[in-house]
């Protein structure tokens, strides 16, 4: 049975991450965004109210919350600006909950512990100056060195990188199989910024999430013990596959809250702006616009909460959370266009927010799988050339307070 109705939990997690998103970030944003600086004291603030550690089981220091939890505190985020849903994909997305499912009983008490109750920051490591969607591709290699490995190698397009204190890294672990191209080759590694060969860097000019930490980071003869692989050795793509598999997922929720901030933004200038004798909101054409809005907000919603449902039951969820993603940011982008149309020459300059959706929007449509990755994703799914996989469970059962389980929004 489907119920559409939020939990209690779910509500007071939401209206929580609302209440900071709009009452300390959202007043600063545009000078954020214009500064081009990132703002540390806000994962500071993230931390103290345990939004970092949203799902993770309080064992290991989180709120223990679920899946439909993560995709609310997502959306609510990107509804202010798109780079607190960032941090929420790489730290918690791509980092804690990989380590949740593959780490060890002793890399959990390390790393993730501190990292779910916000007092260390994380983020992820595979995309290389010449390796992006083609993962394969990666240069970066460790090679034994009695218990322990020497990794080398850059990453670039890292969010956070300047910022975070652990990073999962992935690199070659075996020379012949890179040569062939065959990614069992590929291990995962915790690295530490304090590690002696640790560099990094910011990048500076990006066309949106201003406000945001982006950059790169290198490792140049790093030494890590072997209790920081993550997973078993040659296993690595696997890993770093299931990782994006939970980015892709506070992606989709995440630009879910883009259109749902293009739509509010356009509804309210619209009831204020007049032309020709009337207010625009009596435009057909522009209420022809917002009504897509509603609709591309209703649709993407949906598809975010099907595949938060199946991995919060460990249901195969793979091609649920790929349609999710695809669709939520290419519906953002639209959304960001049209309410700039709305919004008129206003919706060209930076008095009015829609400029910036806009410019944010668009790195979601190439990060965590491209558009034209995830359209091949699906057309294979559809043509049975692709097959699901099991799902890797990453949660416990979860049970709200009031013993109902959640499906669905309102």
């Amino acid at each position: 049975m489907i119920d559409f109705e939020l939990t209690e939990d779910h509500k007071a997690i939401r209206q929580t991450v609302r209440d900071f998103a709009l009452g300390e970030v959202a007043p600063r944003i545009k000078e954020l965004d214009e500064k081009q600086q990132f703002d540390r004291s806000i994962l500071d603030k993230m931390g103290e109210l345990n939004i970092l550690g949203v799902c993770i089981p309080e064992e290991y220091g989180g709120a223990g919350f679920d899946y439909i939890s993560l995709g609310l505190v997502c959306e609510e985020l990107e509804a202010v600006d798109t780079f607190l849903r960032v941090i929420m994909s790489v730290h918690t997305g791509l980092n804690s909950m990989t380590l949740h499912t593959w780490g060890t009983e002793e890399q959990k008490q390390k790393y993730l512990v501190p990292q779910a109750k916000g007092e260390k920051i994380a983020t992820y490591g595979l995309t290389e100056p010449g390796a992006g969607s083609d993962v394969v591709g990666s240069r970066s290699t460790a090679r034994r060195d009695g218990d322990d490995w020497i990794l080398n190698g850059e990453k670039m397009w890292i969010s956070l990188a300047d910022v975070a204190d652990n990073f999962l890294f992935f690199c070659w672990t075996d020379e012949e199989k890179r040569k062939n191209r065959d990614h069992t080759g590929m291990s995962c590694f915790i690295v530490e910024r304090t590690m002696n060969g640790f560099s990094s860097g910011t990048i500076h000019g990006k066309l949106g999430i201003r406000a945001g930490n982006t950059g790169y980071f290198s490792l140049q003869d790093v030494r890590v013990p072997q209790a920081n692989m993550v997973g078993e050795e040659g296993e690595g793509f696997k890993i770093a596959m299931f990782a994006l598999e939970q980015g892709r997922y506070t992606v989709a929720a995440g630009a879910t809250g883009l259109i749902r901030a293009s739509r509010d933004a356009s509804v309210a200038y619209a009831l204020e702006r007049e032309t020709f004798g009337t207010k625009i909101a009596n435009h057909q054409l522009v209420k022809q616009k917002i009504a897509e809005m509603e609709s591309d907000y209703q649709m993407s919603h949906l598809l975010w909460l099907r595949a938060g449902y199946l991995k919060n039951h460990g249901k195969p969820n793979a091609k649920e959370t790929s349609l999710a993603k695809w669709q939520a940011t290419i519906r953002s982008e639209k959304a960001a266009s049209m309410a700039i149309e709305v919004h008129g020459a206003n919706g060209y300059a930076n008095d009015y927010p829609v400029e910036r959706y806009l410019r944010n929007c668009k790195a979601a449509i190439i990060y965590e799988g491209t558009r034209d990755i995830h359209t091949l994703m699906q057309a294979d799914w559809a043509l049975g050339l692709k097959k699901e996989k099991a799902a890797r469970k990453t949660l416990p059962p979860y049970k709200s307070s009031d013993a109902r389980e959640a499906v669905a929004a309102d």
